[in-house]
């Protein structure tokens, strides 16, 4: 005999276990659909501290490391500013070389925390353009997991620093995965050196996981989610080539 469906016992649903921050640390990279998947709901502060966390930690083990290409930008950002400004004198640079120092560490967890909220802020808006209907928070979520692949440049940045002779580390792009790293900064045009340093194979990736999480949490087309991390990506140039520009 047939029991009605009315009358069969419940079945409670399997639980599911909540996945953790580690798991989506390790799936972004593997898996990244199904992570902007999960968390399309679920904030990103948490996940923004552990990556500013990671990022102000490796940079501090690694510091003696990068401290030649920090001694290079600041003496060619002296010789423009004296190349600027005659009066600027050696004691006063000296004197801005100490606060930088002391407040290095500060700047690096200031800088690591901001920036993936600009760039979700960036794609926000760059998502109106290819009628992406997701909030500004759902958008800061996408940037923050995007950027994620940057806490392996920052490994590999000091890695390198360690390794290379420190003759060698004149730039921050001596040491990046983009064709920047071949021109030495102090005779190439800086304006090209940016450019170039665009093309960096992490930044590339920051720009692909962006696109992939637009269009995953505002289901849109890869295509036009690619479009809208482009725009954000040539936004990313421009206060950089202003730099350049500036120091030329």
């Amino acid at each position: 005999m047939t029991v009605p469906d009315d009358f069969a016992p419940s079945v409670p649903p399997a639980s599911v276990k909540p996945v953790s921050l580690w798991e989506d640390f390790i799936d972004i990279f593997v898996s990244p659909s199904e992570v902007f998947e999960r968390r399309r709901n679920s904030g990103f502060f948490a996940p923004l501290l552990v990556y500013t966390v990671f990022i102000v930690v490796i940079m501090f083990v690694g510091h003696s490391a990068l401290q030649p290409i920090m001694d290079s930008e600041f003496t060619r950002g002296v010789a423009t500013a004296v190349k600027k400004n005659p009066q600027v004198t050696a004691d006063q640079m000296e004197r801005v070389r100490g606060v930088t120092e002391k407040f290095t560490s500060v700047g690096i967890a200031v800088v690591a925390f901001l920036q993936p909220i600009v760039v979700g802020v960036l794609l926000w808006l760059a998502g109106k353009l290819v009628d992406a209907k997701e909030d500004i928070g759902v958008a800061c979520m996408v940037a923050v997991y995007a950027f994620l692949p940057r806490i392996i440049d920052t490994v590999l940045r000091v890695g390198q620093s360690a390794m290379m002779d420190p003759a060698t580390l004149n730039g921050t792009y001596r040491v990046t995965l983009s064709p920047a790293r071949f021109l030495d900064p102090d005779v190439s045009s800086p304006t090209l050196v940016a450019i170039l340093g665009r093309f960096d194979l992490f930044t590339i990736w920051v720009t692909v996981l962006l696109a992939i999480g637009l269009s995953v949490v505002a289901k849109i087309p890869r295509s036009r989610a690619a479009i809208a991390a482009a725009v954000v990506w040539l936004l990313g140039a421009v206060p950089l080539l202003f730099a350049a520009i500036k120091a030329s």
